[in-house]
């Protein structure tokens, strides 16, 4: 070999797993992040170098695009790095061997393949062109480690909801500014996007979820509210029986919000209510309650809350989201309700299954108690299209 082996964090995360207890790790990313270049690379340099006589799968849905793009560039790889050898090479089987073992492509169009032998390592290549049961079929057959990466383009998946919520998956997000070797007229065309498609920029650029066309918010997790965010105020969302009563604190830094949960809990009286802000609301900092439950606040006052009726008026609901529309939101990683909340806040669609600008009801106290803290201090006088007249 002649050269040094040139890697990105994408190598770092997979080397960095292989050593853990982890079982499956989830490599998300936007294009030319250099994901599936650098899970080759360990595959290759690190794997193989470390076991013999295993079994490594790498997978893609069909033949055709498994050939022309995951097993080309392994192929290339070994060429660039003078390693490659037609002996090593079954070209029939689709096989390439390495320090003895076997490192296999096969795709969802080849069953008996699927169905085959067992393996020591699973790569699937762009995982969300696969189904669910062809999933389940490949993950049977591994012993050892699962390996995955993907453009999230889809707004719902059966990797969010059932392999990124494993407690033996590890998740990482790439984009095209984590390679350090992506060239200079690419970063251009996909940079390009932020004044073309919004949205194709969030994926592709960015290495976020696409949106559904119903979804009314993206919500990014993060693990902790930086500590230079602006305390803005916490927003209340009162329920009992069926709906939770519900609390987020509101942080802002520049154009981001963000958010934590602090309840989310049915029956709860105006005395729980009180003893919870009171352990939980350090310093009595202000609230938001919804205006509708007068009385409620009214007694939360005078039991000692700093707490006030959220404000509301003609279209309120509409202009409170447009004005968090106008941040990008994130929300901290032990807020699950407010999570699941925020991603599946919808808009209505009427009869003719045509959407309205009407949110659906159910999944809303999250979002409802997050207009409360931000539209109640921003609805002012002199603050723009979103003032209160």
């Amino acid at each position: 070999m002649t050269q040094k082996v040139q890697t990105n964090v994408v190598f770092k995360h997979a080397y960095k797993f292989s050593r853990s207890d982890k079982k499956i790790l989830i490599e998300q990313g936007g294009s030319r992040s250099g994901k599936t270049f650098n899970i080759l690379i360990w595959i290759i340099f690190d794997y193989c170098s470390k076991h013999n006589n295993h079994i490594v799968t790498i997978c893609r849905k069909t033949f055709p695009s498994l050939r022309g793009t995951v097993m080309r560039d392994f192929l290339d790889i070994l060429k660039d790095y003078e390693l490659y050898t037609e002996a090593n090479h079954n070209k029939t089987n689709s096989e390439y061997y390495i320090n003895g073992n076997t490192i296999e492509f096969i795709s969802l169009d080849q069953p008996a393949k699927i169905r085959g032998r067992k393996r020591n390592l699973l790569f699937v290549n762009e995982a969300n062109e696969i189904d669910w049961d062809s999933w389940q079929q490949l993950i049977f057959r591994t012993e050892g480690k699962i390996v995955i990466d993907y453009n999230p383009s889809e707004a719902t998946h059966w990797i969010y909801d059932q392999v990124e919520t494993r407690e033996d998956a590890v998740f990482y997000k790439t984009t095209y500014k984590d390679n350090p070797f992506i060239d200079k007229n690419l970063i251009t065309e996909l940079e390009r996007l932020k004044e073309t498609d919004d949205e194709y920029w969030q994926v592709f650029g960015l290495g976020e979820r696409a949106l559904s066309r119903t979804q009314i918010f993206r919500a990014n997790v993060i693990k902790k509210i930086p500590e230079d965010a602006k305390f803005l105020s916490i927003g209340v969302d009162f329920g009992y029986t069926n709906d939770p009563t519900v609390a987020v604190e509101v942080y802002q830094k520049e154009h981001n919000l963000y958010i934590n949960e602090l309840l989310y809990r049915t029956m709860m009286t105006t005395s729980d209510i009180h003893r919870f802000l009171l352990e939980h609301n350090q310093g009595n900092k202000l609230c938001f309650g919804d205006s509708a439950e007068v009385r409620l606040i009214d007694e939360l006052r005078r039991m000692g809350n700093n707490i006030r009726p959220s404000v509301k008026g003609q279209n309120s609901v509409m202009a409170g989201i447009d004005l968090l529309k106008r941040y990008k939101i994130y929300i901290t990683e032990t807020s699950v309700n407010a999570i699941k909340e925020f991603r599946d806040y919808r808009w209505k669609k009427d009869k003719a299954n045509r959407l309205t600008n009407i949110p659906q009801e159910g999944n809303d106290h999250i979002p409802d108690a997050t207009r409360y803290a931000t539209y109640s201090l921003m609805s002012k006088p002199n603050y723009g299209k979103y003032a209160i007249r």
